[in-house]
């Protein structure tokens, strides 16, 4: 049938206006009935999928994960120094990782603090439970540095007082682990005293300031660690603990076995 037939047999000619006014109404109806519906979140369902071995082994997921792990490997594998001998928490005020860990964070820590605040650190603290492998040794790998600080913590060194150093030797002795610290050193007495407290073989002063580099989980009171809640001042230098160690590594060719004794009684 034609076009014009068709507008003939319905005589549409006739209704111009009731059919403008017609296909108005319809759209002012499609208006209100879409913009008038509001949708809220009732409920949300979920359920656990099981990781199964069938899962894991599905080729497909396999071929997308492997290059990525390739990729990983061949990162975290690279040689970047030699341990003559295994570096662990082994020991009761001080261990050989935590001499190295708390050494290499006071070294490289304050290269960074003496050229953005012209200051120099004074001393380190870190926690014995932040540490959560060993140095094995052999070699050393980009590896060896996630095992050993698999967290994000970075470095802070805050600006205590005297007097919160005499706090933090008191800490040490009362918590019987062996924190990494380095700078300080001190004797315990036979009524389990901390005595003869110097930082860099000077005895601390109480209303003197002194500078403690330390990760940003303690510098917040992590491990009851208190006395840095009293800081005067802290100074986030953005540099994480992992890269502090890696670069390290990068730098030596043999990890160093340090004995020295920095607390004893």
């Amino acid at each position: 049938m034609k076009r014009s037939r068709f507008f003939e047999m319905v005589n549409l000619k006739k209704y111009p206006s009731a059919l403008k006014q017609f296909g108005l109404f319809l759209t002012f109806l499609l208006l209100v009935s879409c913009g008038g519906q509001h949708y809220q979140v009732r409920s949300i369902e979920g359920k656990e999928i099981a990781i199964t071995e069938a899962a894991g082994a599905d080729a497909n997921i396999e071929n997308v994960i492997k290059p990525y792990r390739e990729n990983i490997d061949k990162d975290m594998n690279v040689v970047l120094a030699f341990a003559p001998q295994t570096l662990d928490k082994s020991g009761q005020w001080q261990c050989t990782i935590g001499n190295l860990m708390a050494d290499v964070a006071l070294d490289f820590g304050n290269r960074v603090f003496n050229k953005r605040a012209g200051k120099s650190i004074d001393m380190c603290l870190l926690n014995f439970g932040g540490i959560r492998s060993i140095i094995p040794q052999g070699n050393v790998t980009t590896r060896t540095a996630f095992e050993v600080m698999p967290f994000e913590n970075r470095l802070i060194v805050a600006e205590l007082k005297g007097e919160q150093i005499l706090e933090m030797a008191s800490y040490i002795v009362t918590e019987k682990k062996a924190h990494p610290i380095s700078g300080l050193t001190f004797t315990i007495t036979n009524d389990g005293k901390p005595a003869d407290i110097s930082i860099k073989e000077k005895p601390v002063t109480p209303d003197q300031s002194y500078f403690v580099v330390t990760s940003d989980y303690l510098i917040n009171g992590g491990d009851k660690m208190e006395f840095f809640k009293k800081a005067v001042k802290t100074y986030d230098i953005d540099y994480k603990l992992r890269n502090v160690l890696i670069d390290y590594f990068k730098e030596v060719d043999t990890v160093p076995v340090v004995r020295d004794v920095r607390i004893s009684g």
